[in-house]
């Protein structure tokens, strides 16, 4: 595999047998040539490798919630406190490496103190586990390139004389600081157990994590929700024990070949209950377009609580509302997890003068109580609405005859192809842009409410004030652009 570098083709990767014939990383693909001139070459794809990446990240989940990118090709996996439920560290390793490898993946691991250690151990020293305090041990007769510095500081240290990394750790870190920069210091001392640096997870430690793991992989619907079920059970129990509930919960599931599929719920009220965890699960499952593939099966089921909040008692007994509320805010919850939380909205009142800005849509399962607390302008007892019912996201134009049109609401005008014969209007209603916000660019509007023969009732306006703009010399009006904006009941 060769790569852009500098304006050269280098090689990126490359399998054992263009390793056999003395072919490297870095080389230049026309050396490389030169030396087999047979060699099959194909472009990197990084892109492609991220992915991938990726997709075993998710897979080594099983492992460990504590999963970071050591770009371009590692992992780190923080495996604190999780060791013994595998049985020890190395048959953690072992495990690992043999899944990834039964899937066509060429694998290197190691276990240490620091991550920087660990990765070190990796290029030259493949399954090796060590203690703490012992990494400077561990590491020193290895070669300096293992250390994964720059080209140019492992070339350096080479003409320096300086081969392994006990060589190079027997040197003063004032020197080894003034020749080859404080990063590559800092980075020696952390692979020599001296400091660490902290990993970064792709993704943040849930609140609360149970999970099922099987012997043999299971693949029938019924297994699978009944699993569902008696991980909310145990979920529930562990988070009543602190007094909270879940408010976003996350439900993946591992299959034998290394795909991972991961569901999420979100909920507008603390949850307190597996049956209601259970049931909306089960009509998030029932949605989904892609159905839930077993493959050859699933060997273990994770439920999670990623977000959650502490539950407040409250008296509930004698409060009817109380009761309405609650259902609604289920009723809401199990819409969203059938068709997605961002298609249940509630529209909240907007301090603007603006009308397609006066209302804004927000998500119902989290604005619910701020919706039903929102003050929204009073209408005039006996009057017209000021406002149509309808209003559309963007106002459709209109026609107008110029001639039909003095400085007033037109007589007539044609949208959507059908002409509508004007009987009766109200207004000019005047309202500015604000000019602030678009550079003084922004013009008024004014606006009418008519009514055509047939009985329809629009809300119209003229974009600009009539007469305020020349169209030649002779000082003629130019014709106001004229839009639809909505329409009344």
């Amino acid at each position: 595999m060769v790569a852009r570098q500098n304006n050269a083709l280098l090689i990126s990767a490359l399998d054992d047998a263009a390793a056999d014939l003395g072919l490297e990383i870095s080389l230049p693909l026309a050396n490389a040539r030169a030396i087999c001139p047979h060699l099959q070459v194909f472009d990197a794809d990084e892109a492609a490798d991220a992915h991938a990446l990726n997709a075993i990240a998710d897979w080594c989940d099983r492992f460990t919630p504590l999963v970071a990118l050591d770009s371009p090709h590692g992992l780190f996996l923080d495996i604190t406190g999780c060791a013994h439920l595998f049985g020890g560290e190395a048959v953690l390793m072992r495990m690992a490496c043999d899944a990834l490898a039964r899937q066509g993946f060429a694998v290197r691991a190691a276990i240490a103190g620091t991550s920087i250690c660990a990765r070190t151990l990796t290029r030259c020293a493949d399954g090796c586990i060590v203690g703490d305090g012992e990494e400077a041990k561990a590491i020193e007769p290895l070669p300096v390139f293992a250390l994964g510095a720059d080209d140019t500081i492992t070339r350096g240290l080479r003409r320096a004389g300086l081969k392994t990394i006990g060589e190079v750790a027997f040197r003063d870190r004032h020197e080894i600081t003034a020749r080859f920069g404080a990063k590559f210091t800092t980075l020696l001392e952390h692979a020599l157990g001296q400091g660490d640096a902290p990993i970064s997870p792709r993704k943040p430690l849930p609140d609360y994590i149970v999970e099922k793991r099987f012997a043999e992989p299971v693949s029938t619907e019924g297994e699978i929700a009944a699993t569902l079920s008696r991980l909310a059970q145990m979920l529930v129990v562990a988070m009543e024990r602190q007094g909270k509930g879940a408010r976003r919960l996350e439900a993946h599931f591992f299959r034998t070949d290394g795909v991972v599929r991961a569901i999420v719920v979100d909920t507008g009220q603390p949850v307190t209950r597996a049956e209601v965890i259970d049931r909306l699960f089960r009509e998030r499952l029932d949605a989904l377009n892609d159905p839930l593939d077993p493959g050859f099966g699933f060997d273990l089921v994770r439920l999670s609580a990623s977000r959650t909040e502490i539950v407040v008692q409250q008296q509930r007994d004698l409060d009817a509302n109380v009761h309405d509320n609650d259902e609604l805010a289920a009723l809401i919850d199990r819409i969203a997890a059938r068709i997605g939380g961002r298609r249940v909205v509630v529209h909240l009142p907007q301090d603007t003068h603006i009308p397609e800005r006066a209302a804004m849509a927000a998500s119902a399962q989290h604005h619910l109580a701020t919706a039903a607390h929102a003050v929204w302008p009073a209408r005039v007892e006996g009057e017209p609405p000021l406002r149509p019912l309808r209003l559309f996201e963007k106002p459709e134009p209109i026609k107008v005859p110029f001639a039909t049109v003095p400085d007033g609401p037109p007589h007539h005008f044609t949208w959507r192809r059908a002409t509508h014969a004007v009987v009766r209007v109200e207004g000019p209603e005047r309202i500015a842009m604000e000019w602030w916000k678009h550079g003084g660019q922004a013009l008024t509007r004014d606006y009418f409410r008519v009514e055509d023969e047939a009985g329809l009732r629009f809300w119209i306006y003229r974009d600009g004030l009539y007469g305020s703009e020349l169209v030649n010399e002779e000082s003629k009006p130019k014709p106001a652009n004229w839009f639809v904006h909505g329409l009344f009941a």
